[in-house]
């Protein structure tokens, strides 16, 4: 697994605490980041940089304890981009972090095949 895009040592302690779940929790994270990714595209559509700034401060959040550093990175420049209402700078930054997210699902996705019984 590539440390740039997920932080394997914090892959590793989900792993430890939540045991049989973890593949439930890898299923809840994408579900809901998929959610995140809608609320994100709608903010820019209808230029709420409330919205935006929310959804973005959000999926942040749990990036960051999925160990998706990269990807909660872009979500903080996102953040940042809402609560200045600088909406011009959204859809690429949407784009990128659409484009780590791809990669982080494909990642988390082979993760979860080892736990398949």
């Amino acid at each position: 697994m590539s440390d740039i895009h997920l932080d394997s040592a914090v892959l590793a302690s989900l792993q430890d605490v939540m045991e049989d779940e973890y593949p439930v929790l890898l299923d809840t994270f994408l579900a809901d980041s998929e959610e995140r990714l809608r609320l994100l595209r709608h903010a820019n559509t209808t230029g709420d940089a409330q919205g935006l700034r929310l959804a973005a401060h959000s999926f942040k959040g749990s990036c960051s304890n999925m160990g998706a550093l990269m990807l909660a990175n872009l979500c903080k420049h996102l953040e940042e981009v809402g609560r200045r209402e600088l909406m011009d700078e959204a859809p690429e930054l949407i784009e990128q972090v659409e484009r780590e997210f791809a990669i982080v699902r494909i990642l988390l996705k082979s993760d979860r095949q080892r736990y398949r019984l």
